[in-house]
């Protein structure tokens, strides 16, 4: 029955899949230094709270951990800001209201099936001109254009083949 949380900048970490399971969760507020969103063995920090429509990720997370928002299927909005590295395996797996998604530069890994099953996904925006890793089935079952920077089109084709036909290069100095 938690509907929203509020985390005060008094707080120094976060347990994995602290707020799993919470479906009825609509609302979160954090203000705290945490650095990323674990996850604990298979329970995702965000896991399964259906009803979470938006949030914005601190400035101080540098991971979104595997299964962080799993079965977040009210989902339409996220803000990754420049200071995340990694999307871990699973992170976003089947955010089916979630349209649309930036990645910033400083991302360089995207794990395996990470915006599988998100079945709204129409345009992911992807900043950085090469990644460290490349997970495997990351969009499957996700109808997404992958927007990449320009001249970097074959380097992620030949990290993500499968999804080729659907790699677009952008031109990211003119959108700005």
């Amino acid at each position: 029955k938690l509907t929203s949380i509020y985390l005060p900048e008094s707080v120094t970490s976060v347990g994995g899949g602290v707020f799993y399971g919470c479906s009825a969760l609509t609302k979160v507020e954090i203000l705290c230094s945490i650095e990323s969103f674990p996850s604990t063995g298979s329970d995702g920090f965000f896991e399964g709270c259906s009803s979470l429509t938006s949030i914005s990720i601190p400035e101080s997370v540098t991971t979104i951990g595997g299964s962080a928002f799993y079965g977040c299927s009210s989902l339409t909005s996220i803000s990754i800001p420049e200071s995340v590295t990694s999307i871990g395996g699973w992170a976003f797996f089947s955010c089916t209201s979630l349209t649309s998604i930036s990645i910033p530069e400083s991302v360089t890994s995207i794990g395996s099936r990470a915006f599988c099953i998100c079945s709204s996904l129409t345009s992911t925006y992807i900043k950085a001109t090469s990644l460290s890793t490349y997970g495997t089935s990351a969009f499957y079952n996700c109808p997404t254009k992958i927007y990449v920077p320009l001249g970097s089109e074959e380097t992620y084709k030949a990290g993500w083949p499968s999804y080729a036909s659907r790699i677009v290069g952008y031109d990211y100095s003119a959108a700005q």
